[in-house]
């Protein structure tokens, strides 16, 4: 009974145990199974919450999509509302233009009605005056044309076309003489000159008489001087320039006699170059005077005289002078081009053609000599410049030229050369002094008061203790007044200009001073000042340094001595680039030439000037 209790037991353990196991097997199968359906149900969660988030996304877009196109719509509809408006606001301003031009159209209509008879008044008034002056261009332009063509016409040897021709030229000109008259062989003639051009009484006494007693082989003139021409523009050109014309019926060819008139002035001494040795004779007005005047002085046949016509309307004769291998052949060659290129319609004075072929033509300084002396003139011929002789001016202008050459004066070849160094220095000083003295007057008494002498410092300052203007101001109210009466004795009469300008300057300098307005050093100052300028011997060059004079007195007054040296390195860096027909306008100092210091420093000997 025991052991079949005991097995009981045990089997009742083992069945627990069974149980047991089983119920922990049972456990942990539900777990496995708890744990695959969580991790099921997490997937399937994960899976839904892409395909909402994919779901949303795509309804997002759908949504932004769509509100695009219904903002496209709205922009759509909003715009044709706009072009709607816009096309009915267009036909209402353009309604009420219609009637405003209706209404403006009536009133103008009215207005013109009103102011018809008016217009068509004035209208007519215009037209009358509109056809007067065309008719009188119309007539000019005819005549200008005719002229044009005329000029070019050859003569056709009917006197009558040819008379007509030539009248048609000289329209409207009173001083040209149309004479007709038959020669001893009863052929029909014309002369025709300009009166005061031509001589009338040798044209007279050598022409007209002989060939109507005798014929055409009986007139009194020099059969190497008469020429022919063929058209009536060189008959033209002839008549001008003083000779006189004379065609016959049936010839083509006109005959012309230069008859000049004598020129009214003789030679002279020039009034602007007066000299205390030296020839008296000067160049006139007349060209060909001119030029015997230098061949007179250069008896070689080196001496070249290259004639030419300058001017559309003055057709003035001017002639390049030089001396052949003394001048270089590449320095006539480019006067020559500068003389072709010359585009001037008059030329009255030399200025015109200077002015024209210089090489730079806003410089303040003299690029060529202006002279009225054949023997200056002669003298730069012999050194290797050139000259240009101008008709209808005593003034010759030389060139390439340098500073030091303005300088230069012919009568230092003509004294003593220890006297002609002395003044040839003295001149170089003086010129300086031109230049600089009233700027370093106004810059030392201004900014360095320590550079002056004690004694002298207080003498300045007692006599510009009532003044009320500083220095620079003092200095230029009195350089202003001495141009103003050298310029009014200049213009003056020439009996009453020195004097005027010797006593104005006189009376205006003591006034200034006792009325305290002006120190009396500063007058000193610029009278010694105009006495420097008055030694330069060339005009144009003291020209320069009267323009300059100010601008460093400006400076001066600002800068004080710096200003000075400024104005002095600008004008030397102008000057060092300034050239003259490609003549250095420093030489021979920049660049250096040894020849020409020579000359410089001291004057050679006549046999060794340099060239």
């Amino acid at each position: 009974m025991s052991q079949n209790s005991q097995n009981t037991n045990t089997n009742s353990g083992t069945n627990s145990n069974t149980n047991t196991n089983s119920s922990t097997s049972s456990n942990s199968d539900t777990n496995k199974n708890t744990d695959t359906n969580t991790n099921s149900s997490t997937t399937e969660q994960q899976d839904s919450k892409q395909d909402t988030e994919q779901s949303t996304e795509q309804n997002s877009k759908q949504d932004t999509k769509e509100e695009q196109k219904e903002q496209e719509q709205d922009q759509q509809e909003n715009e044709n509302q706009n072009q709607n408006e816009n096309s009915e606001k267009s036909r209402q301003n353009t309604d009420q233009n219609a009637k405003k031009n209706t209404d403006q159209n009536s009133n103008k209509k009215e207005k013109k009605k009103e102011n018809q008879e008016n217009q068509e008044n004035q209208e007519n008034q215009e037209n009358q005056e509109n056809q007067g002056k065309k008719q009188s261009d119309q007539e000019g332009q005819s005549d200008q044309e005719k002229q044009e063509t005329q000029q070019d016409l050859p003569l056709t040897g009917d006197l009558a076309i040819d008379e007509e021709t030539l009248r048609a030229v000289f329209t409207d000109c009173s001083d040209v003489i149309f004479h007709s008259f038959e020669t001893a062989g009863f052929t029909s003639a014309l002369c025709v000159y300009c009166v005061g051009l031509c001589d009338t009484e040798r044209l007279e006494r050598q022409v007209l008489t002989p060939v109507q007693e005798i014929g055409m082989e009986a007139a009194q003139v020099p059969l190497s001087s008469v020429k022919t021409v063929e058209t009536s523009k060189e008959a033209a050109e002839a008549i001008l320039e003083g000779e006189a014309l004379l065609l016959l019926e049936g010839s083509n060819v006109a005959t012309t006699y230069p008859l000049y008139k004598a020129a009214n002035r003789s030679t002279e001494e020039p009034l602007a170059e007066s000299t205390v040795r030296g020839a008296r004779d000067g160049f006139t007005e007349s060209l060909a005077m001119n030029l015997s005047l230098v061949r007179k002085r250069l008896k070689t046949p080196a001496l070249k005289f290259r004639t030419r016509t300058v001017g559309e309307s003055s057709n003035t004769s001017i002639a390049l002078a030089y001396v052949e291998g003394i001048i270089d052949a590449s320095l006539v060659t480019e006067v020559e081009q500068r003389l072709d290129r010359l585009r001037v319609r008059d030329i009255l004075e030399s200025q015109y053609i200077e002015e024209d072929i210089i090489d730079q033509r806003f410089s303040p300084f003299p690029q060529m000599i202006a002279t009225e002396r054949p023997d200056v003139v002669a003298s730069n011929l012999m050194e290797g410049r050139f000259a240009i002789l101008v008709d209808g001016t005593p003034f010759t202008l030389v060139a390439p030229v340098t500073l030091f050459s303005m300088l230069q004066s012919p009568e230092d070849y003509y004294q003593y050369v220890f006297m002609s160094v002395f003044l040839r220095w003295l001149r170089y000083v003086f010129y300086v002094l031109s230049l600089l003295l009233p700027s370093a007057y106004v810059a030392i008494t201004t900014y360095h008061q320590e550079m002056i002498p004690t004694v002298l410092l207080l003498s300045i300052a007692r006599a510009r203790e009532e003044i009320p203007f500083p220095a620079l101001v003092e200095a230029l109210i009195m350089e202003i007044a001495f141009e103003a009466l050298r310029e009014a004795g200049v213009r003056l009469p020439k009996q009453v200009g020195s004097a005027v300008s010797i006593v104005g300057a006189l009376i205006i300098g003591q006034a200034a001073t006792t009325a305290g307005i002006v120190s009396a050093p500063m007058i000193i100052i610029v009278a010694i000042t105009g006495i420097a300028s008055f030694m330069i011997p060339r005009y144009s060059a003291s020209i320069s340094t009267r323009l300059l004079r100010f601008p460093i007195m400006i400076l001066a007054g600002t800068l004080g001595l710096i200003g000075v040296m400024l104005g002095i390195i600008l004008i030397v860096i102008h000057l060092s680039s300034l050239r003259s027909f490609g003549a250095p306008y420093l030489s021979p100092v920049a660049p250096t030439n040894a020849k020409g210091l020579k000359d410089l420093w001291w004057r050679p000997a006549p046999w060794n000037k340099p060239r």
